[in-house]
């Protein structure tokens, strides 16, 4: 679990604006950290070789979270996830006119980025029509459930209850259940009805840990559910 990244919220990313204290610039941090691939995707998908998204990526984080891209935050305006990637494509822009779109990522960075896992991870998206937009889009989705899914991993992490997470976490949303109730309790010594009371349970905890996912990006609590069935409708088209 990250106690820090659980008090990232818009007014974190506010006062970090601001220059508030160490305790927000870390916050930000975080949930940059959390959210960066989707931005490289987006670069890489924009025409860049790996090493120039890297830089890129990089660079582009550095100025965010050393404030100088902060000013335009206006969270009423919509969600963390625009902010980010149309203050990614004016970044994007701004290199091109100063002609440095090759330069080097700065030598601190600030934001911890695995470039290889990020290259694996890019050479097996589908090599199809997705636009910049739309990639970025998934793979914010995706990045949402997969931590929605980890910190519930988390949750039930140890011994029998790990054992007992791994057989049922393929019931949980989005995910495909190979085998019934009756079948997947034998395997693990629970009775058919302690398997649906547990999946119950699991659906449920997953459900809120979504919402507090979304919450973080969200300056309005009444967005969260647009925004869930919005990122919903991005995976599924």
């Amino acid at each position: 679990m990250n106690p820090g990244f659980r008090t990232t919220r818009w007014t974190v990313v506010l006062a970090a604006r601001r220059g508030k204290g160490d305790e927000s610039r870390t916050a930000l941090e975080k949930l940059c950290e959390a959210y960066w691939y989707p931005l490289y995707a987006f670069i890489r998908r924009q025409g860049y070789d790996a090493d120039e998204a890297r830089d890129l990526t990089q660079g582009y984080f550095t100025r965010l979270i050393e404030r100088r891209d902060l000013e335009a935050v206006r969270p009423e305006l919509g969600r963390f996830r625009s902010f980010l990637m149309a203050s990614c494509r004016h970044f994007l822009s701004n290199e091109l006119d100063r002609g440095q779109a090759r330069k080097r990522a700065p030598e601190k960075p600030l934001v911890s980025l695995d470039a290889q896992s990020a290259e694996d991870r890019y050479k097996v998206e589908p090599a199809d029509a997705l636009t910049p937009e739309t990639l970025f889009e998934k793979k914010w989705a995706t990045t949402v459930l997969e931590r929605t899914l980890r910190r519930l991993a988390e949750e039930w992490s140890g011994g029998e209850r790990a054992r007992r997470f791994e057989a049922l976490r393929s019931y949980l949303p989005g995910e495909e259940p190979e085998t019934s109730y009756r079948e997947i309790g034998e395997a693990i010594g629970m009775t058919e009805d302690s398997v649906k009371v547990t999946v119950h349970r699991l659906r449920r905890r997953y459900a809120e840990i979504l919402r507090e996912e979304i919450a973080e990006t969200v300056h309005d609590p009444a967005d969260v559910d647009d925004e869930i069935r919005h990122l919903l409708s991005v995976l599924k088209g």
